[in-house]
């Protein structure tokens, strides 16, 4: 157990930080499931309105330092492949 001040209140601001983390994260996890099903599914139109609001969740996530910027890129670079090979799908 922390017995300086400094040390508490550190403490304090991990557990926060982790809690907000957290969500952040789920709702980013959310974002990708939704994502995924469409594609899955085959449904180009959805799985390309999502595959933006799963681009934004990631960067703002990256933004504030839960995720690191590349691997934000990498996740993007990754779920976009998955609409580019559902597209080319469709198309030919």
């Amino acid at each position: 157990m922390a017995n300086s001040r400094s040390a508490k209140k550190r403490i304090r601001q991990n557990e926060s930080r982790r809690v907000r983390n957290r969500a952040r994260k789920s709702a980013v996890k959310t974002e990708v499931r939704k994502y995924l099903n469409a594609v899955t599914a085959g449904d180009v139109h959805t799985a390309r309105d999502l595959f933006a609001t799963v681009s934004k969740k990631l960067d703002q996530t990256a933004a504030k330092g839960t995720l690191h910027r590349n691997a934000a890129a990498r996740r993007k670079s990754r779920l976009a492949k998955r609409l580019n090979g559902l597209l080319a799908a469709k198309a030919g």
